[in-house]
């Protein structure tokens, strides 16, 4: 990703707010036959500006591969799909902006996404998502004032998890869903009796730690 682009995103941040991703505390969403197979994240991809705070691509790879386990890891649908993400860039707020500015961190990646059963990717090319931290009352004068980066990269992450979550519903055919469940099911609408029926277990460290042999691309 250009330079280039990333600061006219930082610049487009100063006026832009999003929510955060905090239905993570809730039952999980309804995804058809959904299984996460592997969590591949690819960090040495990303791209800033030197206004941000700065991220080693390990740190980055641990933030986003635990935020995909917390939102995806208790599914056990049996239908497997492989993630291979790659962090293209990001902004942390850094402390010290001026309060007039208040920048939001931001994060892009690009998801490849895999079905194991059909042994082919679903998208050539991948999809490209663009997260915001979100507006609360940490992040109102600028998360740099108020959060760590560790702090800021776990909301990216889970805002970023989030959104791979949504990407897979607007595909419901790839999760056995009707166009209606998926929908449903993105709009938290669904019913009660739809969500206990699907099969959740707990998460199993097995989830995170199986081989990560498949290429993010």
């Amino acid at each position: 990703m250009p330079l280039f682009r990333l600061l006219a995103l930082l610049v487009g941040l100063l006026a832009l707010s999003a929510c955060d991703a905090t239905d993570f505390k809730d039952p999980p969403k309804p995804m058809g036959k959904f299984e996460m197979g592997l969590n591949v994240v690819v960090g040495k991809t990303a791209q800033t500006v030197p206004i941000s705070r700065q991220v080693t691509p390990e740190e980055w790879e641990t933030a986003m591969k635990a935020a995909m386990v917390e939102r995806f890891g208790s599914y056990s649908g049996g239908k497997l799909f492989d993630f291979g993400i790659s962090i293209d860039g990001y902004v942390l707020a850094p402390p010290g902006v001026p309060l007039v500015a208040s920048p939001r961190s931001a994060l892009i990646i690009t998801v490849n996404v895999w079905d194991d059963a059909k042994k082919q990717l679903l998208v050539e090319g991948g999809k490209q998502l663009t997260v915001l931290e979100g507006t609360s009352g940490d992040t109102l004068i600028g998360s740099g004032w108020t959060q760590n980066k560790e702090a800021q990269m776990t909301k990216l992450a889970r805002n970023a998890a989030k959104a791979v979550q949504d990407y897979m519903l607007d595909h419901p055919d790839w999760l056995e869903m009707t166009p209606e469940e998926a929908a449903a099911s993105k709009s938290g609408k669904t019913e009660a009796g739809t969500a206990e029926a699907l099969p959740v277990t707990v998460p199993s460290p097995s989830v995170a730690q199986r081989p990560q042999t498949r290429p993010a691309s």
